[in-house]
């Protein structure tokens, strides 16, 4: 039923400080604004993040697009059917809808693209960067209910199995990409990242740089991941309480792919070298001062969350 992700809507506190934050440091174009609203994109799609004013910062909703030839009735009464508990709701052209986590879903109607020209042949979208993201490529959710979520999108929204990271872990395509989403057993349930694919190690390493300057870290990275292939660095964005994957050379699944399960170990998350650290799982001052401060590195244990 979905045909891939179509956006991340993200509460911010200061509407204006949030859009030029976004377009300065990911290179993203605003597409348009108001008062209350801005969308903005990667390339030349109608955008691929919305920031929405005057709520608590963090995660609005994810926006998924229906696959070519699935109506916004037939989505409707599919989920009737599939996941009564699940009610949808029509609005503004589009149905809104949650998950088992309680998390918003926006499901939109599917736009042909104006050009299927690839990407280089294109004519440049009015106000593009140069060095700007490909595309939003997927989203990564924390759960605590991996069987309920993993359920909901993949016997109710249609998303099929890639691979298994052990028991803890699932990675989710609708496409080629390996993956359009990734559920982690890591309870609380939390939005982890969103993830801007850009062209290779070449512009990550040119972002990288220009994001230090503007005071930003990472998280984790840049590691090479087994599960998915991917190169990847997770930047952490502190005031909508997500990171920002940026990635290149992810894995492209043949017709017949045929999912796997991966050993929880070092060299399925990341063949180059090390685990994520403790903080990267969590969003709260402790974990952000431990990372900002390479506190673990130095020696100092990362403390328990409180409660």
């Amino acid at each position: 039923m979905i045909g891939g992700v179509h956006h991340v809507a993200l509460a911010v506190a200061d509407l204006d400080e949030a859009v030029d934050r976004w377009a300065r440091q990911f290179g993203l174009t605003v597409r348009d604004r108001d008062l209350a609203t801005a969308r903005l994109a990667c390339d030349d799609e109608p955008y691929c993040l919305e920031l929405l004013a005057g709520r608590q910062p963090g995660l609005h909703h994810v926006g998924w697009e229906l696959a070519r030839g699935i109506t916004l009735e037939d989505a409707r009464a599919h989920l009737a059917a599939a996941h009564p508990s699940a009610a949808a709701e029509r609005h503004d052209g589009s149905l809104w809808t949650t998950d088992p986590d309680g998390n918003c879903i926006e499901l939109l109607p599917y736009l042909a693209p104006a050009s299927r020209l690839v990407a280089h042949a294109r004519p440049a979208a009015p106000g593009s960067h140069a060095g700007h993201p490909r595309k939003l490529g997927h989203v990564n959710f924390l759960t605590g209910a991996l069987g309920e979520q993993l359920r909901f999108y993949g016997e109710v929204l249609g998303m099929r199995v890639t691979d298994w990271l052990g028991d803890g872990g699932v990675w989710l395509h609708t496409g080629t990409d390996h993956h359009v989403m990734a559920l982690i057993d890591k309870p609380p349930a939390h939005f982890h990242h969103l993830a801007f694919d850009v062209v290779d190690i070449g512009q990550m390493r040119m972002a990288l740089d220009h994001l230090g300057r503007d005071g930003r870290w990472l998280g984790w990275g840049p590691v090479r991941h087994g599960v998915g292939g991917n190169i990847a660095s997770y930047v952490r964005i502190v005031e909508e309480e997500c990171f920002v994957e940026l990635y290149c050379d992810m894995e492209q699944l043949q017709a017949d792919h045929q999912p796997r399960r991966w050993p929880d170990d070092r060299f399925s998350s990341n063949t180059w070298g090390q685990l994520p650290p403790r903080s990267y799982f969590r969003f709260d001052e402790a974990a952000i001062e431990s990372e900002r401060e390479s506190l673990e590195m130095l020696g100092i244990p990362l403390s328990e969350p409180v409660a």
